[in-house]
């Protein structure tokens, strides 16, 4: 379940090795990248003094792992230090949370296709992430039933801290270095560490867009948490919109109409007019994209789809888009007015699910194509589930979704929680025969460690980080770069049956793409290709 660093990533990331104490005297202390999960049991790798790469407006991330003596060990705090760079410059630590890691038990791994992407089985993984202090005020939090610290350890037992680094957009190009501090029962353990910031910012609008839905928690503080990871829910009150839009970046919004129409339920009501969808959007923020999310998994529904083409043509008149989560299906290639438009204007497919006819016709009519996922549809799509390798999560946001053309990703819940979440993450017999353990479950509930709304899995991190390696190749292609950097998306993620497993490889073409802007951002250098 553990990768460790191959030896050329050693260098390009600056991991610096040096030799540990005994495990079983003193604590040992190591650092790993945020693709590698810290199991129970693992042991200590060698990697110290992790060395990041960011844009501004990019968050980056890496982790601390303590093995605990033989005695135990109690962490009391954790505190990083502002980052410097020599020249006067800084970055506030007020710009960097730390998380402990929440480990939660798989009791029976995910059903098994005996494909090329298979469960790591059952086991205890890290996945809830407990703030030290509130992501938003920096407030310490009080009257949860879990807490970052003081923490203990078990003898020989592990701890592992989340390191999130956001880099404010006017921070100014270079080299910072900083420490983060865990203090424990057996002294101070500190993890030196630095952070190159490129010459360029990233937008505050995702480029790829997103639909997340939430059940229970919707809520302005739970819509900044998914929109802090860059990802969008899909309704949000047409009140708090003007904060998420300027704070966070929002630039979608869900109309709440719904016609009912699903997997198991083949029928559907009246398309509303096109003044009462007009009405809805005028309600809106202006500036935000409006599309209605009408029916759900309806390709086995034909009878409806002459419906589906009236309710295109209310959305069509009143000026919006028509997202159904279904392939792509000639019947609807016509919203019934002769137009030649498309009765779906974002089409959202399953993996298994691309290799339809249809995607390349429909993306060339200028519709759009979305990805989504649940369960375990097929044996070698990525898959969003805890007993899966965490690339899984961030490879489907970003390089897959740009090597086949998709702009956009949908997800069906995110806090579809058990009586106790933090114990209790498997669901065996509630979507089907199997389980599936954190299906629906992305974020966990902020009341149990004091804070309103919701806090992040690691999961949802990874999504994070895909949609920004999503972003470096939408710069790149408004730079002219997209060829290239497509193709070396390519190499690591040509297909949705064939894409690495190699985190040292994704890592390694993220910031290839990196380094390119970063070069392209410099004057000097845009200069010099110019005149190639």
């Amino acid at each position: 379940m553990r990768r460790t660093f191959v030896a050329p990533l050693l260098g390009l990331l600056g991991l610096a090795q040096s030799p540990q104490p005994p495990a079983n005297t003193t604590p040992a202390v190591w650092v790993v990248s945020s693709l590698t999960r810290v199991v129970r049991g693992d042991i200590p790798g060698q990697l110290t003094t992790p060395h990041l790469y960011a844009a501004r407006g990019e968050y980056e991330a890496f982790q601390i792992a303590v093995r605990a003596p033989t005695s135990g060990l109690t962490l009391q705090s954790a505190v990083a230090s502002d980052l410097t760079n020599g020249a006067g410059g800084s970055l506030s630590s007020s710009n960097i949370t730390l998380y402990r890691e929440h480990y939660v038990q798989v009791t029976a791994s995910s059903p098994d296709r005996h494909g090329s992407n298979r469960s790591l089985g059952p086991g205890w993984y890290p996945d809830a992430l407990i703030p030290f202090v509130s992501p938003n005020t920096g407030s310490p939090l009080a009257g949860g039933a879990y807490q970052a610290a003081p923490f203990t350890v078990d003898p020989a037992g592990t701890l592992t801290i989340w390191v999130d680094v956001w880099v404010a957009p006017g921070t100014s190009p270079g080299d910072y270095a900083g420490t983060v501090t865990l203090s424990t029962d057996q002294g101070d353990l500190s993890v030196p560490w630095t952070l190159t910031v490129w010459n360029f910012t990233l937008p505050l609008k995702s480029t790829l867009r997103s639909a997340f839905l939430y059940g229970d928690m919707s809520s302005l503080a739970a819509d900044e948490e998914l929109l802090r990871h860059k990802i969008e829910p899909l309704r949000e009150p047409s009140w708090e919109q003007s904060t998420l839009i300027n704070s966070f970046g929002l630039g979608d919004v869900g109309l709440s109409f719904w016609s009912g129409a699903d997997a198991k339920n083949c029928t559907m009501s009246a398309a509303p007019s096109a003044s009462q969808i007009q009405a809805a959007v005028a309600a809106q923020q202006t500036g935000l994209s409006t599309y209605i999310y009408s029916a759900d998994e309806i390709g086995a529904c034909a009878s409806l789809f002459p419906v589906v083409q009236q309710w295109a043509q209310s959305m069509h008149q009143a000026g919006i888009s028509n997202l159904v989560v279904i392939p792509p299906t000639p019947a609807l290639y016509d919203d019934g007015t002769g137009t030649g438009r498309s009765a779906v204007d974002i089409w959202v497919v399953l993996p298994m699910q691309y290799n339809s006819a249809g995607i390349g016709q429909v993306q060339a009519k200028g519709d759009e194509v979305w990805s989504y996922n649940a369960l375990v549809q097929d044996g070698y799509s990525p898959k969003w589930l805890i007993d899966y390798d965490p690339i899984n999560y961030r490879i489907q946001a970003g390089f897959l979704s740009q090597s086949q053309g998709l702009t956009g990703l949908l997800y069906w819940r995110v806090d579809q929680w058990s009586p106790d979440p933090w114990n209790n993450v498997n669901n065996a017999g509630q979507f089907g025969n199997g389980n599936y353990p954190g299906e629906g479950l992305l974020v966990y509930p902020g009341k149990d460690v004091g804070l309103s709304g919701v806090v992040p899995s690691m999961r949802l991190k990874q999504l994070r980080e895909g949609v920004e390696d999503y972003e470096y190749v939408a710069i790149l292609k408004r730079l002219g770069r997209g060829d290239w950097a497509l193709g070396l998306v390519r190499s690591v993620a040509p297909d949705w049956r064939n894409w690495t497993r190699d985190a040292n490889a994704l890592e390694a073409v993220r910031h290839q793409l990196g380094a390119e802007i970063d070069r392209l951002s410099n004057p000097t250098a845009t200069t010099a290709v110019r005149k190639r």
